[in-house]
């Protein structure tokens, strides 16, 4: 029996009621623990419903691509061209990874790795001077993946779920950028 092929491409507004899937079981499965039901249910249900995801595949600001297999979404990323997050290095042309999820049964299959190369393909082709992104603080297995890249951190924050707020840290990469023509 041979397996499907793992797709890279992007997403498209028919996805919008997987990626808000996946984007919850994601959520769910890592951070979960974290919060009282109300908090947990009020985060899911602004930031990973379909709606929310139909928003996002419109927005020009922002690119999303996915990986599926024989049809089933398994894992997404998405970037903000000018970067969200606080001002806390010297970049003038930020570029932000602003999720990267892979399905919970398959993390370390190479996926995460893939959508990370076209993040970066994505910062280089606009120009971006810099990768930023955050991270839960408590998340040593996704800082230790991004370190990989060349992020390090760079600040601590918070990131509000519900009433609760989260230690986050910013981390950044910086980027070559080829001569002005």
């Amino acid at each position: 029996m041979s397996v499907a092929p793992l797709l890279l491409r992007p997403a498209t507004p028919d996805d919008s009621i997987a990626l808000a899937d996946l984007g919850r079981r994601a959520f769910i499965a890592k951070f979960a623990h974290l919060y009282s039901a109300e908090n947990l249910a009020m985060y899911l249900d602004e930031a990973h419903v379909p709606a929310t995801a139909a928003r996002e595949l419109v927005d020009p600001g922002l690119a999303i691509a996915v990986i599926e297999q024989g049809g089933v979404l398994r894992a997404f990323c998405k970037i903000r061209f000018a970067s969200s997050v606080p001002q806390f290095t010297a970049a003038q042309r930020p570029f932000e990874l602003k999720q990267l999820y892979t399905d919970p049964d398959l993390i370390g299959r190479g996926m995460g790795a893939r959508l990370m190369d076209w993040a970066l393909e994505q910062a280089r082709d606009v120009g971006a001077d810099e990768l930023q992104l955050t991270v839960y603080a408590d998340n040593p297995d996704a800082q230790r993946f991004y370190a990989r890249y060349g992020l390090e951190k760079v600040a601590d924050i918070t990131f509000a779920v519900g009433d609760h707020l989260d230690p986050e840290i910013v981390m950044a990469v910086r980027l070559p950028t080829s001569p002005a023509a």
